[in-house]
């Protein structure tokens, strides 16, 4: 586990979650015999802070993720530019997109996306979804990407990370686990190894 990054990695480290919020952060072997009533999820991997996806707009604004039932029309990857516009969607079909774009995000261990956002409608699946918005002063350079590693030609585990996990008082329980050994392997696979996201204590995305 590696709480914050600008701290040694704990082995064998987990999170005690207390509702929405950490209780504590350590080896997994102090936590369990600390609280031993404790609901036990137990992945393999790196288990990180949540990542920022810099390409907010650019992924659920300003792209249409297809349906699956629609792959046979339209493919699977997010239409762009002229296709977008020949597809002209409607404000209801911009907000199935958005939602089907946050999965695919909370699949790269996503829990927030930086850039303005206008649109009713995918504000409202951002939103419940509980990811959160911050800001950005600058356009990152491109192409976007649904993985946060490979924003800006390719960030490092601390230039993606939102927040520190730390049991302070009401810090979030807002984590994602990575199947990777450490954060060598993480950075070279990307994050499209995630295997679990966690953002206020609710499991939204696992892939096992």
């Amino acid at each position: 586990m590696t709480g914050d990054p600008r701290h040694p990695p704990v082995p064998g480290g987990a999170v005690l979650v207390d509702g929405r919020t950490i209780a504590a952060v350590g080896p997994y072997e102090e936590l369990a015999e600390a609280s031993p009533t404790a609901r036990v999820r137990r992945w393999p991997g790196l288990l990180t802070p949540g990542l920022l996806n810099p390409y907010g707009p650019e992924l659920l604004e300003h792209a249409y993720h297809p349906d699956p039932r629609e792959a046979d029309e339209l493919g699977t990857e997010p239409l762009t530019g002229e296709a977008l516009a020949a597809l002209a969607p409607t404000d209801t079909r911009r907000g199935a997109s958005a939602r089907r774009g946050v999965q695919r995000m909370l699949a790269h261990g996503t829990v927030a996306v930086a850039g303005d956002l206008w649109r009713p409608a995918v504000l409202d699946a951002v939103r419940r979804a509980g990811l959160t918005v911050e800001q950005r002063f600058t356009d990152p350079a491109g192409p976007p990407s649904l993985d946060p590693l490979a924003a800006d030609g390719g960030r490092s585990l601390r230039e993606a990370i939102v927040t520190p996990l730390a049991p302070v008082p009401g810090a979030a329980a807002t984590f994602a686990v990575f199947d990777a050994p450490d954060e060598a392997a993480l950075t070279t696979r990307g994050a499209s190894c995630c295997i679990a996201t966690v953002i206020d204590g609710r499991l939204l995305y696992r892939s096992r």
